[in-house]
């Protein structure tokens, strides 16, 4: 059975329920492919009857097939972790791109509002649409339309997003911090009451987006929840021409049918308000809608490209990940990951390798110490801290030996480890002194002296203590 893996990296979003990373799919014969991975906090992930509504609701997103909407790719529930792989849009949602369109008190124009809104429309309507594997209706409603859950890419297409995630998230209620979940301002009056929902409630969250992007303002918006729902419930709609002169009566019609507080007033289904919209003749094109999506998000944008352009080339070596297990449903979770932390990691592992090999020559020093007077191993100790190889043989006669057991085991303070048990990497050691100029003499050796063999002694806490009239 063919295991998928997925790597995680650079954080791009984050919600209530979960954060949204740039991931990388990796499949068998060299297949790669650049997917978004929405990844639920722990705090969900521990919570069973969430993580059952969260997958299911996602199986049944899978369902939906539509240019205008994000393709649910593969959902991942193991190891601790709950992904949702998700098809991957270069491009903004619509809350990032009103913000910066009405920094300075201005609006997007209209065309390209009526462009966005009828190519939501019909991805919605493919999820109102969606059937089971046997054709029956799922009669999936999305219940959180919203500028957050717009994507435009930067090909000029508008797509729906978090189809398993909101209803799922309704049911919950809670965010991240513990607060009353939902986007109350986008919210059907049917849906606040806790009436039953059909397509329509979405119809009437497509007309609050309508009117805000037509406006660049908010519809509905007050100082706290109560208060928007209030206003919500009991106040008027004003026409979007009241809030910015110039806007189109066919585009203001359709805006208000679409927020009527009665669903039978409102467009039957959303497939029918995006033909509405597109009669008008007021669409823009998708080249229209990509360049004012570039002109607004063009450093985003790019920035997000180089992590992309980052990740692709390393990506066929996972390096430190985190296994969710064999299956199906595995997965290879990889920390989030760019070329300068690699290098930052390397200059680690060289840090970490000269910590060692310090240690093993002080390590060699003590050892000779046993068999050598004090004064040559404080010349041991002394060259080790100092970074200067240690010497590989100790003479005892006129004829050096070497110390048992030092030449077989490879024992040495070189720059670099080797693969196997012991460490080596330094020229190999020779019993003899090295021929030419910088050949060492043998050193002198010492009458022995009575007492003095060892010329040491054991205190009561096993420390070694050198006897000085030995030396």
């Amino acid at each position: 059975m063919a295991v998928v893996r997925y790597l995680l990296f650079d954080e791009i979003g984050a919600g209530g329920m979960a954060t949204v990373h740039l991931g990388r799919q990796l499949g068998s014969a060299g297949f790669r492919r650049t997917v978004a991975i929405k990844r639920l906090y722990p705090q969900f992930v521990r919570d069973p009857e969430l993580v059952g509504m969260l997958l299911d609701e996602a199986r049944v997103a899978a369902r939906i097939r539509h240019p205008n909407v994000v393709a649910t790719v593969d959902v991942v529930s193991s190891g601790g972790e709950v992904l949702l792989v998700m098809e991957y849009v270069h491009g903004e949602s619509l809350a990032r791109l009103l913000r910066a369109a009405t920094r300075d008190g201005g609006a997007p124009p209209p065309r390209v509002a009526c462009a966005v809104l009828a190519g939501a429309l019909h991805g919605l309507h493919a999820a109102h649409e969606a059937t089971a594997e046997d054709g029956a209706p799922l009669g999936l409603v999305h219940r959180d339309v919203s500028p957050h859950n717009l994507l435009v890419g930067e090909d000029g297409v508008a797509r729906v997003l978090d189809f398993g995630v909101a209803k799922c998230a309704g049911r919950a209620q809670i965010t991240r911090d513990g607060q009353l979940k939902g986007k109350l301002a986008y919210m059907s009056p049917e849906q606040i009451a806790g009436e039953p929902l059909d397509r329509r409630a979405d119809v009437y969250a497509a007309g609050v987006v309508l009117w805000e992007t037509l406006t660049g303002e908010r519809l509905f918006e007050g100082r706290g929840e109560a208060l928007s729902i209030l206003r919500l419930l009991q106040a008027g709609v004003d026409p979007p021409s009241a809030r910015r002169p110039g806007v189109p009566p066919e585009l203001e019609a359709i805006t208000l049918r679409a927020l009527a507080r009665d669903p039978e007033e409102r467009f039957p289904t959303a497939r029918a308000m995006a033909l509405a919209l597109e009669a008008t003749g007021l669409a823009a094109s998708t080249s229209e809608v990509s360049a004012w999506v570039t002109s607004l998000a063009r450093e985003s944008l790019g920035q997000r490209a180089a992590l992309i352009a980052a990740i692709e080339p390393g990506a066929a070596t996972p390096g430190a990940a985190l296994d969710l297990g064999p299956g199906p449903d595995a997965a290879e979770v990889a920390a989030p990951s760019r070329p300068e932390a690699a290098s930052r990691r390397r200059w680690g592992v060289v840090a970490a390798a000269g910590v060692l090999l310090v240690v093993a020559a002080v390590a060699i020093g003590f050892a000779r110490a046993e068999a050598t007077p004090l004064a040559r191993a404080r010349v041991g100790l002394a060259a080790a801290a100092r970074g200067r190889p240690v010497a590989r043989s100790v003479a005892l006669a006129p004829a050096a030996a070497s110390v048992p057991g030092a030449a077989g085991a490879g024992a040495s303070a070189g720059p670099s480890m080797s693969a196997g048990p012991s460490m080596s990497a330094g020229p190999s050691m020779s019993a003899a002194p090295a021929a030419g100029a910088g050949a060492r003499r043998p050193p002198r050796r010492l009458p022995a002296r009575d007492g003095c063999s060892p010329p040491f002694v054991i205190d009561g806490q096993g420390h070694k203590r050198y006897k000085r009239e030995c030396f």
